[in-house]
């Protein structure tokens, strides 16, 4: 698998004419090398970062570990933060800039003048490495897109992570009741990702009750009552640094619930699998959110961010809009094969006291998908 994602990067790199990829944004060292130390402050402080050249050894600054795959030396980091590196960082990244050329001239990478491709730096790295002659351009849009396709063994590495995370489902779903809070609640999904050998969640998006509705808030102390509906979206970053993206709503002491929280289960439900029916591979993006399910007028105002997203290591390249939002926010793209798309719906009325959030996950294959998410949905609220 680690072999793979490296010549997925290398191939996008040849593809843009790329002499070298300085990353440092922990998903991207995850993708490329394994990487996978204290990767929630490797998001704010870069004090690691890698060397990643079309050709030759890899060469990886301030890892604890010298384990990681692919990698052939290990160096100490120019700290280019102000947490490592004070305020005035001019001295401390031009010395960065002066080890990128000191890779150059040798037997795998061409004299400067090059193309390099840097992520998630501060500016004045940017210019140190112009000044010596470098064209800087952005490595984001290159990981982005060599994360696209998947192996077959990231695809088994997802799947292990979803069991990981409707395991931890389940468990939330016989503990819910009155009294408790969300935070409380939510919690057990967590420890079951870090039992077992999971990472992080994105965020903590649970709601109970009114809370639901406008979605996106945050789980808090509010205590769940009986009858409440309870929404929540895993964004878990599980084993292996695979995402489980899964979205599940359920009444607290079961029941058929109110017909406000019946149509709005029903709506999200049939949105989801009228989305997930018209995925073909080599259809476009524009295509998708054109023909994506009609949403009834009482929730065309709440509706999610987007209609369809990827995910592997995280939310990933492509987001699809809603038509209502394609003319401001969306890009066109073709659905390939190998790739893995969630497909999401919120339904919630306007000013309304009841949300409901479903998604599933879906492998994209030559022929059709595969659904990869399996939690049941409520029977009671479909009618």
């Amino acid at each position: 698998m680690c072999d793979y994602r490296l010549a997925r990067l290398r191939q996008i790199m040849s593809d843009k004419n790329v002499d070298l990829c300085i990353l440092a944004n922990p998903i991207s060292l995850r993708y490329a090398i394994d990487f996978n130390e204290y990767q929630v402050f490797q998001a704010h402080i870069p004090t690691c970062y890698l060397f990643v050249p079309l050709e030759g050894p890899l060469v990886m600054h301030g890892a604890t570990s010298q384990e990681f795959p692919n990698v052939a030396s290990y160096q100490r980091p120019r700290f280019v933060s102000p947490f490592d590196g004070g305020f005035d960082l001019n001295d401390k990244t031009r010395l960065f800039a002066d080890d990128v050329k000191s890779l150059f001239g040798g037997d795998h990478l061409k004299s400067a003048p090059a193309r390099i491709a840097l992520e998630r730096f501060t500016p004045l790295a940017t210019q140190a490495l112009e000044a010596l002659g470098f064209e800087v351009v952005d490595a984001d849009c290159i990981v982005e897109q060599a994360k696209v396709i998947k192996s077959d063994t990231e695809i088994e590495c997802i799947k292990h992570s979803i069991a990981v995370t409707e395991y931890g489902m389940k468990l939330m779903q016989e503990n819910t009741k009155a009294g408790m809070t969300e935070r409380q609640l939510w919690s057990i999904l967590h420890q079951v990702n870090v039992a077992n050998n999971g990472c992080w969640m994105e965020g903590h998006m649970l709601s109970s009750g009114p809370r639901t509705n406008p979605w996106l808030q945050e789980a808090t102390e509010r205590v769940i009552e009986q009858g409440d509906m309870i929404a929540f979206d895993t964004d878990l970053i599980g084993p292996r640094g695979y995402m489980a993206d899964i979205s599940r709503s359920w009444i607290c002491g079961g029941g058929v619930g109110t017909q406000a929280q019946r149509d709005a289960y029903q709506h999200a439900f049939d949105e989801v699998q009228f989305n997930i029916d018209i995925i073909k591979p080599g259809m476009g993006f524009a295509e998708l959110a054109e023909h994506a399910f009609k949403r009834k007028k009482i929730y065309q105002h709440n509706h999610y961010v987007c209609v369809y997203h990827g995910a592997g290591l995280s939310d990933e390249y492509p987001k699809i809009y809603y038509q209502d939002d394609w003319a401001r926010d969306g890009y066109d793209g073709i659905v390939e094969p190998n790739t893995v798309l969630c497909v999401e719906s919120y339904s919630g009325a306007k000013n309304g006291i009841v949300g409901v959030k479903l998604e599933q996950m879906v492998l994209v294959n030559e022929t059709g998908i595969e659904v990869l998410t399996h939690y049941p949905f409520e029977d009671n609220l479909i009618q």
